[in-house]
């Protein structure tokens, strides 16, 4: 399951990240600063205890929250140079998402969730749209494109969440717990998945993941812990 490597340069740099949140009466340090750096086609796993800060580093990572300290670098390029709105379209171009809750738009068919992110883009054509069919087939989804979310089971609506986060053929995809809502066999079966494709489409994979065998599968393992990113073993 792991990844092809590639000897490309870093799609993904952080430097002295730090992140508080304010409490009553005083304030949570969650990220105490440290530094990261991803090349293109490497797969890396965040492991860490519940509460650690994974789900926040990740959401720093893809310009989903601003950090208070530091710099995040999408190809050498910091997003603090970028307002809301760019942010938004450069990570619907470069940057692919997948959710523990799938995150689908229930009112929307499988094709249109998996369309959503070249919506949002503009870059939305007759290409992408086949390219989009494509891939539900490539998930096991094929022929049930005008399914609606409610129509699917958890399993289901996970590939048509992967689905859509390589839909635009991203630099790196970010996967938060993406088998947390899985019974262990379809969890194992949409992980071997969304390996697969990462592989066959030459994207590098962020992971957060509690499940110690998806963490080893990825070129490099990190442990979240007190504030710090590291290697595992150091």
């Amino acid at each position: 399951m792991r990844c092809v490597v590639s000897e490309n340069g870093p799609v993904l740099e952080a430097r002295g990240l730090k992140k508080s949140f304010q409490l009553p009466g005083s304030r949570l340090k969650v990220l105490r600063g440290f530094d990261f750096a991803l090349d293109a086609g490497v797969s890396a796993s965040i492991r860490g205890e519940s509460g650690s800060g994974k789900s926040t580093l990740l959401n720093l990572f893809a310009g989903l929250e601003r950090a208070d300290e530091g710099e995040i670098l999408w190809d050498g390029v910091s997003i603090r140079s970028l307002d809301a709105r760019r942010l938004a379209r450069v990570r619907a171009l470069r940057m692919g998402l997948v959710f523990q809750a799938y995150h689908l738009v229930g009112e929307m068919t499988a094709l249109e969730n998996v369309l959503l992110a070249a919506r949002i883009s503009g870059k939305l054509d007759g290409e992408l749209k086949e390219r989009g069919r494509a891939l539900l087939d490539r998930v096991g989804l094929g022929g049930r494109e005008r399914q609606l979310p409610s129509q699917m089971s958890g399993g289901e609506r996970q590939r048509v969440a992967v689905a859509r986060a390589i839909l635009n053929s991203p630099r790196v995809l970010f996967a938060d717990e993406p088998t947390g809502n899985l019974d262990e066999k379809t969890g194992k079966e949409t992980m071997e998945l969304l390996f697969a494709l990462v592989s066959e489409e030459r994207v590098s994979l962020v992971l957060v993941t509690h499940n110690p065998a998806f963490a080893e599968a990825c070129d490099q393992q990190w442990l979240l812990s007190e504030g710090i990113l590291r290697p595992r073993g150091r």
